[in-house]
């Protein structure tokens, strides 16, 4: 039998002044150990969740403390409609301060992506069901950073973000 496989773009809304997580998990405990990461975090960071189930009722499970963020996550997963496939969009906060303990999470599988930037999901189905195959994250390169470029750098990290010092 030979199936046919549909490629689909899908574009992810990215809330003002937010970041957004995708990735891949594989039980229904992702939603609540997701929260309990991301909580303890930072008491400034806002977040919203959703998970895709893959099997069983196949629900969106949701979870946050920012409601437009939960609905954001639930729209970006919707549209995703892949099983196992999870959407994190976080507030005052940077996936930097989050990535570590959301991979250490037993379940987590990976994550596909971790940005500001506009973001594509490149989204395969078959008679079975969707996944995802890979991300478009931002633009292309357009050159080489010059000394220019590598002290705007070095200032944005040290002078306005403040990684380093």
């Amino acid at each position: 039998m030979e199936e046919k496989v549909k490629l689909d773009v899908v574009e992810m809304t990215i809330p003002d002044e937010c970041n957004i997580i995708v990735g891949q998990s594989h039980f229904i405990k992702t939603v609540e150990d997701m929260y309990e990461a991301l909580v303890t975090t930072s008491p400034y960071l806002e977040f919203g969740i959703a998970f895709n189930e893959a099997s069983g009722p196949c629900l969106i499970r949701k979870d946050g403390n920012a409601e437009d963020l939960i609905e954001a996550a639930v729209e970006n997963a919707k549209r995703i409609g892949a099983g196992h496939v999870f959407v994190v969009l976080l507030r005052k906060g940077y996936p930097i301060n989050v990535l570590n303990k959301l991979k250490s999470i037993q379940e987590v599988c990976r994550i596909y992506a971790a940005t500001a930037n506009p973001l594509q999901i490149i989204v395969a189905e078959t008679g079975q069901g969707r996944g995802v195959m890979g991300v478009i994250d931002g633009a292309s390169p357009k050159g080489v950073e010059g000394q220019e470029d590598i002290e705007a750098r070095k200032k944005l990290l040290r002078d306005i973000i403040g990684y380093k010092r």
